[in-house]
C-alpha cells in the first residue's frame, strides 16, 4: 500500500522550492520597479491649435543646436528671457528649460516651476568649483492659466517680471549672455529626468537687459500676437511656435538655432551613477524616494537571507546577502542610465543595501525564527 503522507525529504524538497520561487518573484518585481518602461517613451509634444502653441505632456523634450549661440551674440554682457506658457498643474513642477554646456558638463542656467512657485538656478565654475545660486519667485503660476514670464539681468542683479509687471529683484542673483549659450533643453532638464507639462506659447532671448518699458511693451505685442513687433525689438532668437505641424520650432531671427521634437524622450547628458551630495535635496520627495529605496529592498534581503542560510549555505550568509543586494542595486543604478525615465545614482545604492541588511537581520532576529520553526519552516538539514 503507497504512503500517502509524505516523508521529511519530500517535505523539504517543497519547501526549498517556495523559498527559491519566492526569491525569484522577489528579485523579478524588484527589477521591474527599476528598469520599467525598459525603454525610452515616445516623446509627449503635440501642436495645439495652429497659431496657438506645443503641449508638454508627461514625458515631453524639445533640444536646440549642440552648440547654441545666436548670430552675433555679445557674451558676458546683460541678457533676458521672455517666455509665454501655461501649467498643466500646480500640484507638481519640472524644468521648462536649461542651458547645458558640454565643456563643462553643468547646466549654466535654468527655469523651473517648482508646484506654483518660479524657480531659477544659476551654476558657474570657478577654479575646478561649482558654484550654485537658486532663486524662487513665490506663487507665480495658476493652474491652467496662461502667464508670460520675463527674466532680465545685468549680469550682477536679475529682475523678473510676470504679465509685464515686476515681481521680484535679486541684486545677487546674476545672469550674463554666456550662461545662455550650450545647448537649449526646454521642456526638461538636461542631465536628470525632471520633465515639465503644460502648453509653451512664445520664447525670445535677447543679449541686453530690458527696460520696464520694454518689458511692457513686449508683453502687449506677445499677448496681441503681434509678430512684426516682436521682430522688430531685434531678440538675438525668437521662436513664435506657430508653425502647427511637423517636428521643427523655428528660430525667427537665425535658422541655425532651431528646435528639434525628437520622435523620442531624451535626457541630454543623463548623469551616471550621481554622487550622493549632488542628488541630495532637503526636501519630504526626496525623504519619500529613501524611504521607499530602503523598503523595497528590505523583502530581497529577508528571503535570500532564508534562501542562503537554508539551501545554498555559504560561510556567512548575512554577509553574502548585503553584497548580493549591493549588487542587484549597482546593475540597476548602471541600467538607469541608459533609461530617460529613470535616474542613475549612489545613494540608491546605499539606500538599497540598507534595506538589503535591515532584510536579513530580521530573518536572522529571534522571534522570526522562532515564528518560523511554529509554522515547520526551520533551518532544516541538507539532506
Amino acid at each position: 500500500m503507497p504512503n500517502r503522507f509524505p516523508n521529511a525529504s519530500t517535505t523539504n524538497l517543497r519547501k526549498r522550492h517556495v523559498l527559491g520561487l519566492l526569491c525569484v518573484c522577489v528579485l523579478v518585481g524588484i527589477l521591474i520597479a527599476g528598469l520599467w518602461p525598459f525603454h525610452a517613451p515616445r516623446n509627449d509634444v503635440s501642436w495645439l491649435d495652429p497659431g496657438k502653441g506645443l503641449h508638454f505632456g508627461k514625458n515631453g523634450v524639445m533640444l536646440g543646436a549642440e552648440s547654441w549661440s545666436p548670430r552675433d551674440w555679445k557674451e558676458g554682457t546683460g541678457c533676458s528671457i521672455e517666455i509665454w506658457l501655461q501649467p498643466d498643474h500646480v500640484d507638481r513642477g519640472g524644468t521648462v528649460l536649461g542651458f547645458y554646456s558640454p565643456e563643462n558638463r553643468i547646466v549654466t542656467f535654468s527655469l523651473h516651476q517648482s508646484l506654483d512657485d518660479l524657480l531659477l538656478r544659476h551654476t558657474a565654475a570657478y577654479s575646478q568649483r561649482l558654484v550654485r545660486n537658486k532663486w524662487y519667485i513665490e506663487h507665480s503660476f495658476a493652474e491652467n492659466k496662461q502667464i508670460f514670464i520675463t527674466i532680465t539681468s545685468n549680469s550682477r542683479s536679475t529682475a523678473v517680471y510676470v504679465n509685464g509687471n515686476l515681481e521680484r529683484t535679486s541684486p545677487s542673483f546674476g545672469v550674463s549672455s554666456a550662461d545662455l549659450t550650450g545647448q537649449l533643453v526646454v521642456g526638461n532638464n538636461p542631465i536628470v529626468d525632471n520633465g515639465w507639462q503644460g502648453q509653451l506659447r512664445g520664447l525670445a532671448i535677447y543679449d541686453r537687459e530690458l527696460t520696464p518699458a520694454e518689458v511692457m511693451q513686449h508683453h502687449a505685442a506677445w499677448t496681441a500676437l503681434s509678430s512684426t513687433n516682436i521682430k522688430s525689438e531685434n531678440p538675438a532668437a525668437l521662436y513664435l511656435f506657430n508653425e502647427g505641424v511637423g517636428n521643427v520650432v523655428h528660430n525667427q531671427m537665425d535658422s541655425g538655432n532651431d528646435l528639434q521634437i525628437p520622435p523620442r524622450y531624451v535626457v541630454l547628458h543623463q548623469q551616471f551613477l550621481e554622487r550622493p551630495w549632488d542628488e541630495f535635496d532637503p526636501s519630504w520627495g526626496y525623504c519619500r524616494d529613501v524611504l521607499i529605496n530602503i523598503g523595497g529592498f528590505i523583502p530581497l534581503g529577508f528571503f535570500f537571507c532564508a534562501y542562503f542560510s537554508v539551501i545554498w549555505r555559504p560561510a556567512r550568509p548575512l554577509l553574502g546577502t548585503i553584497v548580493f543586494g549591493a549588487i542587484v542595486s549597482l546593475v540597476i543604478e548602471i541600467l538607469q542610465s541608459f533609461l530617460p525615465t529613470r535616474d542613475s545614482g549612489i545613494t540608491d545604492i546605499l539606500t538599497n543595501t540598507l534595506g538589503t541588511a535591515i532584510g536579513a537581520a530580521l530573518y536572522g532576529s529571534e522571534w522570526i525564527q522562532s515564528l518560523l520553526s511554529d509554522i515547520g519552516f526551520e533551518k532544516y538539514s541538507g539532506s
